[in-house]
């Protein structure tokens, strides 16, 4: 009797470049479990067709990342409240015939954090730079922590109105030309925005009027560490890099599609950072 191999993906366009199925076969490795996890690149036009032949093509769930995730949002039958207050859905799956969605994004940031820098959200501030989709997440997670002063800082002040309007008490919007004001009692800032990425060198908030105590985090992991991380360590504040959001992110969205909750290593870190030094 053959076993039934329960198969998921993770798609987006582009997708080459995703990570994500050297972590999820990782795991299938260890656990030893029969299963597969492939990229697949979905066109924006071909999404729904795509989500809504999931079964057919013998899919149990999977990931869903940009451009997609609005979409999903959209499309699924059923949300989880995180993918509700985020408004986007990162993870799919198939009950009782029905797709259904959640958003892991801010379970993923906040179980990098309790590794790498245990206490973290016991801050009353924190600045949240950047207002887009992956800023939702953080302030979700936020909120969940109950952190009772988070500001948001956008370049695009009306962005951060709508974000903090969404998300209420405690979280209020801010002009980027206030940012050296906005740091200095923060206990926690987090950059959400691009700079930092593809060699920019410009950094979203001067460290130097954070803090002593602050601690500094960035949503990019290539490069694993950003210009505006280079440059808090530099002033020495406490860091901790992106790429553990992308590792426990993963976890919820393979246990339920595997059955097994897996646990993110520092093999597993390891293996992830070759791949990038690979490219």
């Amino acid at each position: 009797m053959v076993e039934n191999i329960r198969r998921a993906f993770v798609c987006g366009h582009p997708i080459a470049h995703s990570r994500s199925p050297i972590i999820h076969n990782y795991w299938l490795q260890q656990h030893g479990l029969a299963g597969s996890y492939e990229a697949v690149d979905v066109a924006p036009a071909d999404f729904d067709a795509f989500a809504s032949s999931l079964s057919r093509r013998g899919f149990v769930g999977g990931n869903v990342t940009i451009p997609h995730k609005e979409a999903a949002f959209r499309l699924v039958a059923r949300r989880e409240p995180a993918a509700e207050q985020i408004g986007a859905v990162n993870t799919l799956w198939l009950e009782d015939g029905q797709l259904c969605g959640t958003n892991t994004d801010a379970y993923g940031f906040a179980a990098n954090l309790d590794a790498f820098a245990p206490g973290w959200s016991d801050v009353r501030v924190a600045v949240v730079l950047g207002a887009g989709g992956a800023a939702r997440a953080i302030i979700h997670a936020l909120k969940e922590r109950g952190i009772t002063d988070i500001r948001i800082l956008n370049r695009t002040t009306a962005r951060a109105h709508e974000l903090a309007d969404t998300f209420g008490e405690n979280v209020s919007a801010h002009d980027l030309q206030g940012v050296d004001e906005l740091v200095s009692d923060a206990g926690l800032v987090v950059n959400t925005t691009a700079l930092g990425m593809d060699g920019d060198s410009g950094l979203p908030a001067n460290p130097e009027y954070m803090p002593d105590t602050a601690l500094v985090t960035d949503i990019v992991y290539v490069p694993l560490e950003t210009p505006f991380l280079a440059a808090a360590r530099e002033r020495g504040l406490r860091t901790v890099d992106g790429l553990g959001m992308l590792l426990h992110q993963a976890v919820p969205g393979f246990e339920r599609w595997f059955g097994v909750r897996p646990t993110v290593t520092d093999e597993l870190r390891q293996r992830v950072l070759a791949s990038m030094d690979a490219h």
